[in-house]
């Protein structure tokens, strides 16, 4: 198999929780003086890498820290209108029925994830690296590898933005788009070793195949 270990992203690529985004980054905005998302962009803004997305809301990188924590506790307010995407629970028990490991690497909360997972799933998880920032996703990367010992080209990543692929390349990790998330396929193709995937199949049979 191509593949020993997938690495997911959570929201936009598990769970469905593009509602919730827009809710919380519209807190953000309004707790921290920037400015909100414009609904007839949202496009545009989809097909924008993050730093660029964030000079045109006017988000300047030392407020960072602070937005990610306001809007993980948006998220934690509705939590409970969270779901995951049809196809997730079934990737889930495939791969571990093949015996692949799987980890998740969340800009949300640990105790969201779990939650909408719910307990069956989150304990088919191997790993949790919970709580990054919004390019605070390669630290907890390489945390991740060094909790399995694992090699790069052993790793597949699987997200829906294009800071996931910018985290994932920066440790030289194989990256996979899925189309369903945030960032347009078009956007996420150019960083795809794999996919963009536009089924949850696709994902397994990309780590099963031949190395």
């Amino acid at each position: 198999m191509a593949y020993g270990l997938v690495i997911f992203d959570f929201d936009g690529t598990l769970a469905d929780s593009f509602a919730g985004f827009l809710a919380a980054i519209d807190a953000a905005a309004a707790t921290h003086g920037f400015s909100p998302l414009d609904p007839q962009r949202h496009d545009e803004y989809r097909a924008m890498p993050p730093r660029a997305l964030m000079r045109e809301l006017g988000l300047p990188l030392w407020k960072v820290p602070a937005v990610s924590a306001t809007m993980r506790q948006a998220l934690s307010r509705d939590i409970d209108r969270m779901q995951l995407f049809d196809g997730a629970t079934g990737l889930l028990r495939a791969l571990r029925r093949h015996g692949i490991r799987t980890a998740i690497v969340s800009s949300n909360s640990q105790a969201n994830v779990e939650r909408v997972l719910g307990h069956k799933y989150a304990a088919m998880i191997d790993h949790f690296g919970c709580g990054a920032t919004i390019f605070g996703k390669r630290r907890l990367l390489r945390a991740t590898l060094a909790a399995f010992d694992v090699a790069p080209p052993q790793v597949l990543c699987v997200g829906d933005e294009i800071r996931d692929a910018q985290a994932a390349a920066s440790l030289g990790l194989d990256f996979g788009g899925v189309d369903w998330g945030f960032a347009t396929p078009a956007a996420l193709a150019p960083h795809c070793r794999r996919g963009p995937f536009n089924r949850f199949e696709q994902i397994l049979e990309a780590v099963l195949a031949p190395g």
